[in-house]
């Protein structure tokens, strides 16, 4: 024979709330709540809820704050509009500028990271006038490369590749040779065979990238 399990009743937490600030038993009891569950609330002591001061405000206040709002946000669709206008006047684009800084990546991608909580990825790149491509590209170098390549670079005998400036940042960020000064580094570097570069290259990338050597100061053990 298949059984069935009673249905639980529900009560509101405001219901409950309310027999347990007056203590009045009868409040429950003529609603039909069994006297153990009502007599339950009287012992159980008050337990702090999470909410919203909305919940809290009338109608009068509501109707003010969405009047407050609805002007906010034409403002700011006013000041949108005129920056927009602005940059398209001025030919300010990223379509066919080079980010050679990784601080300027960083913050560009920090920027779409933070609007992304309101807006998506596809309405947000437009905006900066940044490929979809592109954006991804930076994501999958991380820190950012040393270079964002061109698709016609001018090139030189003795520029880096862009796999010999990331052997370098990976050189100069590891903790293998935390404690080989940069301009030895470079020399280093150049009897392992991995990177062929100057020590003032050396210099200059970590100094244009913002690489952060990795330091720790090593405390001899004191004599007992």
């Amino acid at each position: 024979m298949p059984t069935h399990s009673p249905t639980r009743r529900r009560y509101d937490h405001r219901f409950r709330e309310l027999v347990h600030s007056t203590g009045d038993l009868q409040l429950a009891l003529d609603k039909r709540v069994p006297r153990s569950t009502a007599t339950s609330w009287l012992r159980t002591p008050s337990s702090e809820v999470v909410t919203l001061d909305l919940v809290e405000m009338s109608e009068a206040e509501l109707r003010r704050g969405v009047a407050a709002l609805r002007r906010r946000n034409e403002r700011l669709a006013a000041v949108l509009r005129l920056l927009i206008v602005m940059l398209k006047v001025a030919g300010v684009s990223l379509v066919r500028s080079r980010i050679v800084e990784g601080s300027n990546k960083d913050l560009l991608l920090r920027a779409v990271e933070r609007s992304r909580r309101h807006l998506s990825l596809r309405a947000a790149l437009p905006i900066l006038r940044l490929s979809s491509s592109r954006y991804h590209a930076w994501r999958r170098d991380g820190t950012c490369g040393p270079v964002d390549v061109s698709s016609c670079p001018r090139t030189s005998p003795q520029q880096l590749t862009v796999e010999e400036g990331r052997e370098v940042r990976t050189m100069a960020t590891s903790e293998e040779y935390r404690h080989v000064p940069t301009g030895t580094l470079a020399l280093l570097a150049q009897r392992l065979g991995r990177v062929f570069a100057s020590p003032a290259t050396w210099y200059r990338l970590v100094r244009r990238h913002r690489w952060r050597r990795p330091r720790r100061r090593v405390h001899p053990a004191k004599p007992n």
